[in-house]
């Protein structure tokens, strides 16, 4: 946490100058000049927040329909040594859909499943893309803050280059090459067998795979054993620098933030209530896991059936904790194994709109709306026009936060509801009982909020969880999106009206922890039921014996 918030602050800084004062270095400058010319753009002409919204969702259905196309067809394509056949249309679908939303749930064994081609210039791609997308639409919410009586809020096309150029490729590339110092796999080579004959031995383009999936909080693993896979994380050291990398650029963006706004209090207060919330989670789940199971006969020790032995239980629930407190997804263990109140906690990470760092961007964008749901709670109970950062929150911004903030667990309720109602649903479920609850809304959860993790135990390959899995992770990703856009163009047509003495200041503990009590009551409300027909149930069922 030390390194992680020493780097946070050089690159949230970094950021800050990339996209707000305009002085991107004379590389990133080069390099997009001519995409800008290919694009037709001119760089200086922006949009109204609808017309960003138009363009954003434009290129991703674009990539959507891309992929889709390019899965279908892998098996007739080059670079397919294993030669795989094309994916079903329901599964080409599906993983269509959770590549371009960041979520990269995979219903599908990647090295059995996924030419290289695929895998490259379908999945790698997509990682910088969609990653890039979240970071624009923050960007376009800090200028929705920041500037005033306009609607223009910024060019899409402009802010995903700068995002992919300016940051997601150089740190990329810095990233591919320390994990393939490591011995993390970088070739086109055939798949390899073993002198017997018994065994084939899966190659690959993994390591810049890898590094984007990481920095990009993609998730999604070249290997269908993701990050307990030796080719994907060979060492102890490339376990902690997976876990830095997927925490790096969402825990920057509040210094960027704080740069950007012209007060560093801001980001330094959101940081820390990220900090306080992730640190409190893994210690709820190393805590958890360090008590095991008692119904596991013959154990002893620290219980490490289903977790990493390479890195033992601190490194699997650090990179559990981390994996679902970004929208990342990438595991380097069996999340079905954790006890029950282990397995909680990422379950809640996921549920709470993955706030706690979250993804590149979209964890930053949903937790500034649960910022206004204070503000404006706040402002009711002192009977006050509550206002943030100068700008007064009507209505219509707090309508769009709202959206924002409960699209994606309406989402996982209602689903799962009909998953649970339906012989299709339960049919796919493999552990009877509280556990088999768990893991039908961990699946929702994960898509409805682009994490990508699975609990395991449920066989998400059939058609009735690949199509209400591309719904969940379609609506789950974009109408927050829309919302947060429609938020950030409500609030750059206001004008800034000065801090009074009623103002309540929101760079200060107190704020941090009433913001932390929202974040969790809102939690609470929305999900309790299920918590404890699920997780606490399993628990009790534990502890009794059964």
């Amino acid at each position: 946490m030390l390194l992680l918030t020493a780097a946070a602050v050089l690159l949230g800084r970094y950021m800050a100058r990339l996209f707000f004062n305009d002085r991107p270095p004379a590389i990133t400058r080069a390099l997009e000049t001519p995409v800008h010319r290919l694009l037709g753009v001119d760089p200086k002409a922006e949009e109204t927040w609808r017309g960003y919204a138009r363009d954003l969702l434009l290129f991703n259905g674009i990539g959507v329909a891309f992929l889709f196309v390019l899965l279908l067809l892998q098996g007739f394509l080059p670079l397919n040594p294993a030669g795989v056949p094309g994916f079903a249309p329901d599964l080409a679908l599906n993983t269509a859909v959770s590549f371009v939303t960041n979520t990269n749930w995979q219903a599908y064994s990647g090295e059995a499943a996924a030419s290289y081609l695929s895998q490259m210039a379908g999945f790698t791609v997509q990682n910088f893309l969609s990653a890039a997308t979240g970071l624009a639409v923050t960007v376009v919410l800090i200028r929705g803050l920041t500037r005033r009586e306009t609607d223009r809020v910024g060019c899409f096309w402009v802010d995903l280059t700068r995002a992919v150029i300016g940051v997601l490729l150089p740190l990329a590339i810095v990233a591919a090459l320390l994990l393939a110092s490591q011995g993390v796999i970088q070739n086109l080579d055939p798949y390899v067998q073993t002198g017997d004959g018994l065994q084939t031995i899966a190659m690959g383009p993994v390591a810049s795979q890898e590094a984007i999936k990481e920095l990009g909080t993609n998730g999604g693993g070249f290997f269908n054993a993701n990050a307990a896979h030796p080719f994907e994380n060979p060492t102890p050291f490339t376990n902690f620098l997976e876990v830095f990398m997927l925490l790096l650029i969402p825990a920057a963006i509040p210094f960027m933030f704080g740069e950007a706004v012209g007060d560093r209090r801001q980001g330094y207060i959101l940081f820390a209530v990220m900090l306080a919330l992730f640190l409190g989670t893994f210690t709820v789940l190393y805590t958890a896991e360090l008590g095991g199971n008692p119904l596991l006969p013959g154990t002893s020790g620290i219980p490490m059936e289903g977790k990493e032995v390479r890195f033992g239980l601190a490194g699997t629930a650090l990179f559990s904790t981390a994996t679902t407190a970004t929208s990342c997804g990438a595991v380097d263990a069996m999340h079905d194994s954790l006890t029950p109140l282990g397995g909680l906690v990422p379950l809640a990470l996921i549920l709470l709109g993955e706030v706690v760092f979250g993804g590149v961007g979209s964890g930053f964008y949903t937790l500034i709306a649960f910022v206004i749901i204070a503000v404006f709670i706040a402002g009711l109970m002192i009977g006050r026009t509550p206002e943030y950062l100068g700008k007064k929150i009507g209505a219509f911004e707090m309508e769009m936060a709202v959206v924002a903030v409960l699209t994606a667990g309406i989402l996982v309720l209602v689903l799962s509801g009909i998953a649970l109602a339906l012989p299709a649903g339960t049919s796919s479920i493999l552990n009877p009982g509280p556990h088999g609850l768990s893991e039908i809304v961990y699946a929702f959860a994960s898509m409805a909020n682009n994490n990508g993790s699975a609990f395991a135990g449920l066989n998400a390959a059939s058609l009735f969880y690949t199509l209400t899995g591309s719904l969940a992770m379609v609506i789950g990703r974009f109408v927050p999106i829309v919302a947060v856009l429609a938020l950030a163009g409500g609030l750059a047509a206001k004008k800034t009206v000065p801090p009074s003495f009623g103002t309540l200041p929101t760079h200060t503990v107190p704020f941090a922890v009433w913001l932390v009590l929202v974040i969790l009551i809102v939690g609470a409300l929305t999900f309790f039921p299920i918590f404890a027909m699920g997780p606490i149930a399993e628990h009790l069922q534990m502890v009794g014996g059964i």
